[in-house]
């Protein structure tokens, strides 16, 4: 019967250091302060009273970096906002080497956006967005690598640009239209121009085919327009009409 209390005691003090992380949980145990282990997932046990721990989740995490108001290369004041996602891979050092990893990325993410535009000019910010995320992925990863943190992805949301300057790409795009319009439009002169001088040397070459196109423009324009049309007939043409009539009398 003596032993009974101590073999209460000793469950007791087994069942206190019974611990259960989940498949994505990884546990820093520390004894007396020093780290020891990393323990998980599953049923572990630490030393109550001795060892102590801290959970960190190892899933991918969604930062959404609040819109950054920042001055391009050009000197044009624009507003961007991003997200991040970023895993920890290596726990003990998201707990060792920096005090609150969450919102050291977020900081530092942030700043490294604002300098990112600020080497850019606005055309490039908007039109490279895929070269300004990939860049922006690398820069945050390498810093935050030594605290066990790995970016996997960055994304600008969205540009803000003021009003005047939307009115003026507005301008510049329609004037950049209509170039490529007007210049559409000589090409389609210019090539129209060769066609006729080149029928337009064929025809000299035999006279007779600018008498008989004449006579088919004069036949269209009987069919699509109900007038009288006056003709006036070349000389060519009565002289051979002459002949013919004095031939068959």
């Amino acid at each position: 019967m003596t032993f009974l209390p101590f073999l209460f005691f000793a469950l007791v003090f087994a069942l206190a250091g019974l611990r259960i992380a989940q498949e994505y949980q990884r546990a820093i145990v520390f004894r007396l302060g020093r780290f020891t282990a990393i323990k998980g997932p599953g049923l572990y046990w630490i030393i109550p009273l001795i060892e102590r721990q801290q959970t960190i989740d190892t899933r991918t995490r969604t930062v959404d970096l609040e819109q950054q108001e920042t001055i391009t290369k050009d000197s044009v004041t624009i507003k961007v906002n991003a997200v991040l996602w970023f895993s920890v891979v290596a726990p003990e050092k998201a707990v060792l080497q920096v005090a609150n990893y969450q919102q050291a990325v977020y900081q530092f993410a942030v700043t490294s956006l604002r300098n990112i535009i600020g080497q850019h000019v606005l055309d490039e910010v908007l039109r490279d967005r895929e070269g300004i995320n990939r860049t922006l992925q690398q820069m945050v990863d390498a810093a935050t690598e030594p605290w066990g943190i790995r970016i996997e992805m960055v994304e600008m949301k969205d540009v803000e640009i003021p009003a005047g300057m939307q009115r003026a790409m507005a301008r510049e795009a329609e004037a950049i239209r209509e170039k490529r319009a007007r210049l559409i439009k000589a090409e389609a002169e210019l090539e129209a121009s060769l066609k006729l001088t080149q029928g337009a040397t064929e025809m000299a070459k035999a006279p007779m085919a600018l008498e008989l196109r004449r006579l088919q423009m004069l036949s269209e324009i009987g069919i699509d327009n109900n007038t009288t049309t006056v003709i006036m007939m070349p000389s060519q043409f009565t002289e051979l009409a002459g002949k013919l009539a004095g031939s068959g009398s």
